[in-house]
């Protein structure tokens, strides 16, 4: 059993911070939602690490918004919907593609530089996208451009305060409304931030798998604090794998973007053979979960680790130009775009599911909300439009911030009560252990809840998982320990998710379920902590 807290907790012993706006994490979620609340209230960022460091800085693609005249919010809806292959809230997915471009307005008044083709905006076109409307900057850098304007902005606003390598531990509750968290510093001591409001914007659960395109900090931290704290969690089951990440000997699993396809680039198995006619009509630009068990499959008949992404049809000018951050680490590698097939392989990448919100990102306790990433708005569906994350995170952000200003302030203080020990035990456990555990449950992650799954493989996953439990009867006081936590949180949701699910669907493929059922699975999953699953009717049409 997953307790609520994962430590003993009493509050009534900890030192207290006040803010009136707390926000847990500092991608293009946080950022932007702690720029724009702090209009008119004071803030409080917490992040693990730094504040540059997010899955945000690593998007490469672009943010999905429409500006081009042959193009229409329309056209985007439609898009977003198809990719979604029947799950997504199509009023979610409206107020995306209304709002997004207003909003990437916004990000270019904050400092935002999109790069400019011929005096107007540079668009680009991405898998199952029907126009040219992904905006980028320097090229293949767009994350890292958004973070550095918004944390310029964060950095010299009087009314936000950022707490580097700080780790939030829990929620803290109270008759259904969310009160504030328990933060604990680098050298051990814990704080309870008390907040009239707190945003989770934590981003997604990457390591969860063995091969991803996130960074380390992607640990699933918000989802399994959210779960834990009573809140509604959905469609985890639902793991988009990129079907292009970096595969060479000596480098990471770096993402290799969407957009070189959408550029013309093609795939290869590695007898050199085009084989996406075998798969779509899209040929490379089908939607993500096709191509990335296109490639599984075209692995599996040769016999090989990889295939090629092929783009030397291009020059070598007009590469560096629009991939230089890709064209310089392939480069790194001995790889030139120019005139190498460079080695490709699918790697989890973005997690549709997540802590369920309303239209404002408000969870199913009052006062938490939701942003990016770790949020399941409906606007994903079973499998994420390409560049669609980072539109949905600064519309959302905007909203969320509107629906706080609504709300009273806090006065009572929180009288939570002491949480008892559940037996915890003073088991000291050694760093090195705890990087064994999540590596061994990244590799049960992969085989058993990867891109391909069965009852059979499901069955064994739950059981090795569950072994790990375990962990939670011990007396936890690492970030690594925590981080482990969570990790083992998300991977029992999503297994026991796809578990349930008896259908294939967007980036949810059982091979003893191959089709999709709408009749009995056009519906979401629900967990929360201590009910069954549940399935809640979707209202797509």
């Amino acid at each position: 059993m997953i307790p609520s807290y994962l430590i003993d907790l009493d509050i009534a012993t900890l030192p207290q911070v006040e803010t009136e706006l707390l926000v847990i994490g500092t991608g293009i979620a946080g950022l932007f939602t702690a720029i724009e609340a702090s209009r008119d209230r004071q803030v409080l960022m917490i992040t693990k690490r730094t504040l540059l460091e997010s899955n945000t800085r690593y998007a490469q693609g672009g943010i999905a918004a429409v500006t081009a005249e042959d193009d229409s919010p329309a056209y985007h809806m439609q898009d977003t919907l198809t990719a979604g292959a029947g799950l997504c809230r199509e009023e979610a997915v409206k107020v995306l593609v209304s709002e997004g471009p207003e909003r990437v307005r916004e990000l270019i008044s904050l400092g935002t530089a999109f790069d400019i083709e011929n005096g107007e905006l540079a668009l680009t076109q991405e898998g199952a996208h029907s126009h040219r409307r992904i905006l980028h900057a320097n090229g293949d850098a767009t994350g890292y451009e958004i973070v550095r304007a918004l944390a310029k902005q964060v950095a010299s606003h009087a009314s936000i305060k950022v707490w580097d390598e700080h780790f939030v531990i829990d929620l803290v509750t109270q008759s259904g409304e969310c009160r504030g968290a328990i933060v604990q510093e680098a050298d051990g001591r814990r704080i309870y931030v008390k907040a009239d409001a707190v945003v989770l914007c934590s981003g997604g659960a990457g390591q969860l798998y063995r091969y991803t395109t996130n960074p380390e900090v992607a640990t699933a931290d918000g989802i399994a604090m959210a779960y834990r704290a009573g809140a509604e969690i959905r469609d985890m089951e639902f793991i988009q794998f990129h079907p292009t990440s970096l595969c060479y000997p000596g480098a990471p699993r770096f993402l290799i973007s969407e957009a070189v396809r959408g550029e013309g680039a093609v795939l290869r198995n590695i007898r050199g053979e085009r084989f996406m006619h075998k798969y779509h009509p899209q040929l490379e630009l089908a939607p993500r979960d096709i191509v990335a068990r296109a490639i599984v499959s075209e692995m599996e008949l040769t016999k090989a680790t990889q295939v090629y992404l092929d783009i030397t049809h291009e020059t070598l000018d007009r590469i560096k130009l629009r991939f230089p951050t890709i064209y310089e680490t392939c480069m790194n590698y001995g790889l030139d775009l120019a005139s190498d097939w460079i080695p490709v392989a699918p790697a989890a990448h973005y997690m549709m599911g997540g802590v369920k919100t309303d239209l404002h990102g408000e969870s199913s306790i009052q006062r938490l909300f939701a942003c990016g990433e770790v949020s399941s708005t409906g606007v994903h569906g079973a499998n994420r439009l390409a560049s669609n994350s980072l539109s949905e995170a600064i519309v959302f952000g905007k909203r969320i911030v509107n629906r706080i200003r609504e709300l009273t302030p806090l006065k009572e203080s929180v009288s939570v009560p002491f949480v008892p020990s559940l037996n915890r035990k003073e088991v000291f456990v050694e760093v090195s252990s705890i990087h064994a555990r999540r590596l061994a449950l990244q590799k049960t992650m992969v085989r058993g809840v990867g891109l391909r799954r069965s009852e059979q493989g499901l069955l064994q996953a739950k059981s090795l998982l569950e072994k790990e439990l375990a962990i939670f009867n011990t007396s936890l006081t690492t970030q690594e320990e925590y981080e482990f936590a969570n990790l083992l949180t998300c991977a029992i949701l999503v297994t026991e998710g796809a578990l349930h699910r008896k259908e294939s669907r967007g980036a949810h493929y059982r091979e003893d379920y191959p089709d999709c059922d709408d009749l009995l699975w056009q519906k979401h999953t629900v967990q929360q902590r201590e009910r069954k699953i549940a399935e809640e009717v979707s209202h797509a049409t």
